[in-house]
């Protein structure tokens, strides 16, 4: 991949609003995405899927598909059994010590289906629609199985177990936290708030559906995978794993991406069958997802259900929170769908609050649905949301206002670095003046008015607080090579990969302010693990960290070389050389050299002694860094019209902390967009499944999506303290806009509808749901009149 900034600026650097420079090209429809790339003599492949959720399976006939016209080839779990299976690197240990217990998933279901759309044979043809005809010949006899799909219900001693090897269908029992101490403060408590709170499972619906095409290299024995992904060089270790090869002998190759959000980072079955198909028939296979198959073939994100606590005293101090409850890991534990699910929803609990005690218990499940992966803030957003949602219940059951209660028990500036129970250290951060700054911004103090007039058009006005703080990932070692192009522009390679946030524009703005370069005279190249050798993904709010970094340090490398040479090139001691504005110079002289001439003169230098540099070129890889802790303030506010439960979000403010902001345009773009996303889930969004685990919201006739008219205009105010961790100062912000949305909206609703008595309603809140709430409170009202 390979991205030219087309900004006509020269002055540009950290810190300045420019907008995206990949928007124009795919605005015109000049986008390359996977499935945009034909390769001479392709073949194709559709999957078999199987539309049983639970069975043994007796046969598959593939016979009759097998003579149908065009058809290359059929491939079934026993072809594929000399490849390891598609499995979690995450190690964790259960509360008893014992690891993760899951055999790993084969890419062709054997000898059993565990949810409806497993994938059960890989048909290759000449053309698409040879493959479907073929596919609709192929019979699945399949025993069928009582199925279960609730993460709860399938920790029941009678229900369906998925596999023998995972008992109870627990594939861990994850624990954090001193259960005697956390038991104490609870016992000691003047008050404790409980909630049960659902997470809803979330189809993850990207813009771009996932595709692939495979070629196998006989004479070098490599395999080469277009597919899209958020980092290459992570992309082949999987694969390689999985193929059983080293990872030199896979390839990657990503273009452009629409959409990821967590979902196209991991292996997928598909991978496996392509591959497989190209090195036994010698032809490249493509294969792209319909939007159909898609809600059963990708990853789905969320899903999950706590008993969530938090024990105060008398005043209101928090003494000790507990969150317990199951999490869904749908039939199969993908490669990152364990961490959101257990240790980060721990590590988030924490937030921006001073809670000495924690104690988290998550039982990851297993059950008869479609495995669930990472999804926009991966673990982040469900704990802020727990944490939020207790906040404003204990102050409305104890008769203390919520914004008071949360001030009383913020984390203070003057306690930083500050250590929480879940053993993260808080490096920087201001959570007083977020929230005044957004109760200031929100007019807080003019709600009633604003209620009132809702009052009197029939409609019920509430306004909700959602705080927030995330762990981000850890960035792992990154590369960031800076090449001195012989057209006189200067490349980038680095690990991370751009699924829509504007890399090209942002770390073109940090290489700029370190030397000076115009920005239109810089490109990046991410997507080819033949470039790439050492990589991120991106993922976890952290590209910034990862490879913002990078190139930051490798441009002091090109500065220290470009010194070098220009003592040489000036006859000067290198001691007198200085770099700025883009120029070698002699100190106290107007002698000097611009860094691009420099690199271009180096080309045809033949004086220079054997000591001195021959290019500006610098390959360069930076160790791994501790996370940040990007935080704010959210404050919605709602109209609902209680005759039918539709809800407006009328009014949305977000006070972020971010740390250093290298693009403030780009920052708010993705607060905007993780605000939505969070808007879908709490409003709108929400998959569902029958007793017999079939997928009843399979397409966009039956699961809603957020549209434009459903978001409000957003007021933004960016308060940045700069992360101490990093030499950029930045924290990371492209899920955060997801992590303050759940709690703000649904706090929101609830203050609307706490006239009618109800304290909680689970999302999403959407009209049918709120209507019925209504009816119910009015219901046991008249009761109770």
């Amino acid at each position: 991949m390979n991205r030219h900034l087309d900004a006509d600026s020269s002055k540009i650097g950290i810190g300045q609003s420019v907008p995206r420079s990949e928007d124009a090209r795919l605005l015109r429809g000049e986008g390359c995405y996977t499935d945009d790339v034909s390769v001479p003599g392709q073949l194709y492949a559709v999957l078999v899927r199987s539309s049983y959720a639970h069975g043994f399976i007796r046969a598959i006939g593939i016979d009759k598909a097998r003579n149908m016209p065009g058809v290359a080839a059929i491939y079934t779990a026993a072809d594929l059994r000399d490849y390891a299976p598609i499995k979690s690197s995450i190690v964790l240990a259960s509360r008893d010590g014992s690891p993760i217990r899951h055999p790993g998933r084969s890419a062709l279901a054997a000898n059993k289906v565990r949810f409806a759309g497993e994938p059960v044979a890989c048909i290759v043809a000449a053309s698409v629609a040879q493959a479907d005809d073929a596919a609709e010949r192929v019979t699945l006899d399949v025993e069928p199985l009582p199925a279960v799909t609730d993460a709860r219900a399938a920790a029941a001693s009678d229900a369906p177990q998925l596999f023998d090897e995972v008992p109870g269908n627990v594939a861990l029992d994850f624990g954090l936290g001193d259960s005697a101490k956390v038991a104490e403060a609870f016992a000691d408590a003047a008050h404790v708030a409980r909630l049960r709170l659902a997470n809803n499972r979330i189809v993850v619906s990207a813009m771009e559906p996932r595709s692939a095409i495979a070629e196998y290299d006989p004479e070098n024995g490599r395999y080469i995978l277009r597919v899209p992904s958020q980092g290459v060089v992570a992309m082949r270790a999987q694969i390689a794993e999985v193929m059983r090869v080293s990872a030199e002998r896979v390839r990657i190759l990503t273009g452009h991406v629409g959409g990821s959000f967590g979902m196209k980072l991991g292996v997928f079955p598909e991978y496996v069958c392509l591959l497989h198909a190209a090195r036994m028939l010698g032809r490249p296979v493509k294969w792209t997802d319909r939007r159909s198959e898609s809600f059963l073939s990708d990853t789905h994100g969320r899903d999950g259900e706590v008993a969530a606590a938090l024990a105060l005293d008398a005043q209101g101090r928090f003494l000790a929170l507990r969150i317990g409850g199951h999490s869904n890991m749908g039939a199969h534990v993908t490669p990152y769908g364990l961490l959101p699910a257990t240790i980060t929803i721990a590590k988030n609990s924490a937030s921006i609050y001073r809670t000495p005690l924690i104690e988290v218990n998550l039982k990851a499940m297993l059950t008869n649905t479609v495995p669930i992966g990472a999804y926009r803030g991966a673990g982040r957003p469900e704990a802020n949301y727990y944490i939020e949602r207790l906040i404003d219940t204990a102050a409305a059951e104890m008769g203390i206002d919520p914004v008071a209660l949360r001030r009383l028990n913020h984390i203070r500036p003057d306690e930083m670095p500050y250590t929480t129970p879940v053993q993260t250290v808080y490096d920087s951060g201001d959570f007083p003046l977020l929230l005044d700054r957004a109760l200031t911004a929100a007019d807080w103090n003019g709600f009633p008015a604003r209620a009132n007039a809702s009052h009197k058009r029939g409609k019920l006005r509430g306004r909700g607080i959602g705080e927030y703080l995330e762990t981000t990932m850890a960035p792992a070692t990154e590369m960031a090579d800076i090449r001195f192009e012989s057209d006189g522009t200067v490349t980038i390679v680095t690990g991370t990969l751009d699924c829509g946030q504007g890399h090209l524009t942002s770390f073109a703005q940090v290489l700029a302010q370190k030397l000076d370069i115009a920005l239109d005279r810089i490109q990046l190249v991410q997507g080819d693990s033949d470039v790439v050798s050492v990589g991120d993904v991106s993922g976890g709010s952290k590209s910034m960290m990862s490879s913002g970094v990078a190139v930051t340090e490798a441009s002091d490398r090109v500065i220290e070389k470009g010194k070098l040479i220009a003592s040489h090139l000036l006859e000067a001691s290198f001691n007198d050389i200085n770099f700025a504005d883009g120029r070698f110079y002699i100190v106290g002289t107007d002698r000097g050299i611009g860094i691009i001439e420099m690199a271009a003169s180096l080309r045809d230098a033949a004086s220079l002694p054997p000591d001195c540099p021959m290019t500006l070129d610098v390959t360069y890889c930076h160790g791994g860094l501790a996370g940040t802790f990007p935080n704010g303030c959210h404050v919605a506010e709602v109209e609902i019209d209680p005759e039918t439960g539709v809800i407006a979000v009328t009014k949305y403010t977000i006070a972020s902390d971010v740390g250093t902001v290298v693009n403030p345009l780009l920052v708010e773009g993705q607060l905007h967009g993780g605000v939505v996303q969070g808007l879908g889930q709490a409003l709108i969004e929400g998959v569902v499944y029958d007793g017999d685990g079939q997928l009843l919201t399979g397409s966009y006739q039956d699961y809603g999506l957020p549209r434009a008219r459903a978001a409000p205009f957003f007021l933004y105010l960016s308060s940045p303290t700069p992360a101490a961790t990093n030499i950029l100062g930045v924290k990371g912000c492209g899920e955060a806009g997801c992590t303050g949305a759940l709690p703000a909206i649904m706090n929101a609703v609830v203050d609307a509808l706490s006239s009618y008595g109800i304290r909680h309603i689970d999302m999403p809140a959407t009209p049918h749901n709120v209507w019925k709430a209504i009816q119910q409170a009015q219901s046991v009202r008249a009761i109770l009149d």
